[in-house]
């Protein structure tokens, strides 16, 4: 088995985004604006609220990419105009399509606003390709115990969101070819990646230190793979935990302004007329 050569390392900045959510961000950023599929990854955290302190996203549109929230701590209330309405909680994932257009917010349960507490998790924008840019919008969500796991040697795992790791196949429907998990690693462990030939290839590391391919990362640093064919090998000798990120590239042009992502300016004009003229929801 042929092993899948490293491009480069990011390493993450931190920034405010939102509602006031300070995030690592590896892109976009001065320096890379896109990684395809891929249009954005935040980490939300670790950080620990106090009571009545908590904050989210309230009510914003979206038009023309994906947006997959992965919940490790603190609990949020999703609320969309297709009309779903969900409580994401530790371990548990939401995919929420936008396709022709939605307006949705997530913002802190009722319960954990009131106590506080820590909230730690992650958004990754998935962009969608021209042909499918206008579908239905769509929601998925997950709770922890439905994400589909492979047990590992020494007490680790890894939680299969979307695509398949060693054999496992997560629960997810996307739209176009894709990966995404969540591996959680114990000294001496391994973990063997096949990503499909020619797709993108991304180890982001949150936690700890490890070696993928024998190239070494810690946390805040994410590994870019070359797009050929091979496999990603991770280790380590401590515990670790990363983002296993895999996707067809579109290799179409990306035009983006604010919560749109489209092909062209005139499309994200359009979009915005839709919007302020209370269109974007109807339009699909």
């Amino acid at each position: 088995m042929t092993s899948r050569t490293l491009d480069h390392i990011i390493t993450a900045e931190r920034t405010v985004e939102g509602g006031g959510f300070v995030v690592r961000r590896p892109f976009p950023t001065a320096r890379v604006s896109h990684i395809d599929p891929f249009l954005l990854l935040d980490e939300m955290g670790p950080v620990e609220y106090a009571p009545g302190k908590a904050i989210g996203a309230p009510e914003h549109p979206h038009r023309g990419f994906e947006t997959v929230t992965y919940l490790m701590h603190g609990a949020m209330e999703h609320r969309d105009t297709t009309g779903a309405v969900a409580t994401i909680r530790p371990g548990g994932v939401q995919w929420m399509t936008a396709g022709s257009g939605v307006v949705h917010s997530e913002l802190p349960t009722t319960d954990f606003l009131h106590s506080g507490g820590r909230m730690h998790g992650f958004q990754l924008w998935v962009n969608l390709p021209a042909a499918s840019k206008m579908i239905p919008p769509r929601y998925q969500g997950f709770e922890s115990e439905q994400l589909r796991r492979v047990s590992l040697a020494n007490g680790g795992e890894v939680r299969v969101v979307a695509g398949t790791v060693m054999g496992v196949t997560g629960a997810v429907q996307t739209t176009s070819p894709m990966t995404y998990a969540h591996v959680l690693l114990c000294a001496g462990e391994e973990v063997t990646w096949e990503p499909t030939d020619g797709h993108t290839a991304l180890v982001h590391v949150f936690d700890g230190e490890l070696s993928a391919n024998s190239h070494v990362a810690e946390s805040g640093q994410m590994m870019v793979f070359s797009r050929s064919s091979g496999s990603i090998t991770i280790t380590t000798s401590t515990s670790a935990q990363a983002l296993l990120l895999g996707g067809e590239p579109l290799g179409e042009p990306v035009v983006r302004y604010g919560p749109f992502v489209m092909n062209t300016r005139e499309e994200i004009v359009k979009a915005f007329e839709d919007y302020e003229a209370g269109r974007l929801v109807q339009s699909r």
